[in-house]
This record gives C-alpha cells, structure tokens and sequence, in this order.
C-alpha cells in the first residue's frame, strides 16, 4: 500500500497518529533531483519523532518558486522517490506557495527547515509553537542542492 497520501488521508492518518500519542515531525519542500543533502536532511528530521510527514510541492508551485525550467522531475516521480526513501513515513503534496495551509490544519509536533532558514521565517511557526508544538531546523553537511546539480551538468554538457 502507498504511503503517498491525498492531504485529506494525511490529516486523518495525523488525528489517528495524535490519539497513539506518536510524535508527528513535518516538513516540506521540491525535493527535485534527490542527492545526499536531502537524505541526510530526512534521516536527521525523522530522529527528531515517531512520524515523519513530508509535504511535497506540486509542479505548478515549484515552477512559480523555482523558475519555468524547474521541476526537473514531475511530481509524482518525486514522490515516489521520496516516498521510498526509509526515514519518509508519509508524503502529501501541497499547490500553494507555502505549506501554510496543511500545517494550521496538520498541527505537527516538530515542524523542520534547513538551517538556511531563520526560525523566525518559518512558515507555520507560529501555529506550531501555539500548539506546544518546536520549530527546529538542520544543518547542511554539504553544499550539495539541486541547483547546483542542475549547474554542473550543464557546465559539462554545452556543446
């Protein structure tokens, strides 16, 4: 059975999560062309609790985010991917610019960002502290992104 969730199975699968008392961590993000960064990203986010929820944004929000060039990897070969990876319990999608709208409904209790973010620019923050719920972010072991990726190859391969 799939662990890539509509966000209406997802908010139900958390209520479920809540009343077994299971710490839910959430974060969010494009996760185009997956490389170490990511992977070490999601073992360390999953540490942090039982459930590790991962928001994935659509085609359409990452082109609005990242440029019309972006994704490289349509959206549901990017879930797949993530989805199969062992610390990733469940993956969603969200359309919008932020993930806004599916943490005020999701509640986690550990929301997480990269450290390229400040804490205090984190959306949803605000709903997940409210809540009793901790904001962390990861520090990056390498420079490793996507864009860099995307860069090399096209470095290497102009005629």
């Amino acid at each position: 059975m799939s662990n890539i969730k509509s966000r209406d199975e997802i908010l139900s699968i958390r209520y479920q999560l809540k009343k077994e008392g299971k710490k839910v961590v959430f974060t969010n993000g494009c996760f185009d062309l997956i490389h170490s960064g990511h992977v070490d990203y999601l073992v360390k986010a999953k540490e942090m609790g039982d459930v590790l929820i991962l928001a994935l944004n659509t085609d359409p929000s990452v082109k609005r985010i990242k440029g019309s060039n972006r994704p490289i990897l349509m959206q549901d070969e990017r879930a797949f991917i993530v989805s199969n990876l062992k610390p990733v319990d469940y993956v969603t999608f969200f359309e919008e610019d932020t993930p806004a709208e599916i943490i005020k409904k999701l509640i986690p209790d550990i929301l997480v960002k990269g450290a390229d973010w400040a804490i205090d620019k984190i959306v949803g923050r605000e709903v997940v502290e409210a809540n009793g719920g901790e904001v962390k972010t990861i520090e990056f072991v390498n420079n490793q992104s996507t864009s860099n990726i995307i860069n090399i190859i096209k470095e290497r391969y102009k005629n």
